[in-house]
């Protein structure tokens, strides 16, 4: 083996080594933003609170963040990305699939995979969408996934329709999904994916009149 290929072994084993504490250093830093909210709210709390309780100095922290807020909308934004890859199945899903998913009260498998990501997450949402959280991530939450849900199994005469009617019609379920999201996470999450994926389409078609039971 070369001098060359030994130093770049050894410097492939450094930053491995340094990818792994940047790694544990963000998730200690996770932990520590969801665990202050929780307890005293975003504006409860500085950069020195986030690192004592993360177990880092102030210097790891401002190596990868300028302040507590770029911290929040790092993690803010890596949900959403992640939740991007739903939008390419929605743009794909019909009115035909979803009702035949309701008439049969079978789970549509788009949301059940929806709702495992979001409980995967659960902590993270509890925090930022409570109380003491960011009140800017409820509505970019909606218009990620509830706005495209609903606009998906739209008719397609009226997906791209700019009528005022149609648009306040996307408006309300869109809203109104965020909220059984909202409410699911604030109550503990205790029905599985499956249950809510149910409830969702129950929710999209129920007729005035009918139970309301699932």
């Amino acid at each position: 083996m070369t001098s060359d290929s030994t130093q770049a072994e050894a410097g492939c084993r450094i930053s491995s080594s340094e990818d792994r504490r940047i790694t544990r250093s963000k998730r200690a830093l996770r932990a520590a933003m969801i665990e202050l909210m929780e307890e005293r709210g975003f504006d409860g709390f500085t950069v020195n609170d986030l690192c004592v309780r993360a177990d880092l100095n102030r210097g790891t922290f401002y190596n990868h963040f300028r302040d507590k807020d770029a911290l929040l909308s790092k993690l803010e934004d890596d949900i959403l990305a992640d939740l991007e890859r739903f939008q390419e199945k929605m743009a794909h899903l019909s009115m035909a699939q979803a009702m035949g998913c309701a008439v049969a009260k079978r789970p549509l498998p788009l949301l059940v995979e929806l709702f495992e990501y979001l409980r995967e997450q659960g902590d993270f949402l509890h925090a930022v969408l409570g109380d003491g959280g960011d009140v800017s991530f409820g509505p970019r939450l909606r218009d990620c996934v509830c706005t495209n849900l609903v606009q998906s199994i739209l008719h397609k005469r009226y997906r791209d329709d700019p009528t005022p009617f149609v648009q306040y019609y996307v408006s309300f379920f869109a809203s109104a999904y965020l909220g059984v999201i909202m409410r699911w996470i604030e109550t503990g999450m205790q029905e599985c994916p499956e249950e809510m994926a149910r409830i969702c389409m129950r929710l999209l078609f129920i007729k005035p009149g009918e139970s309301i039971r699932l």
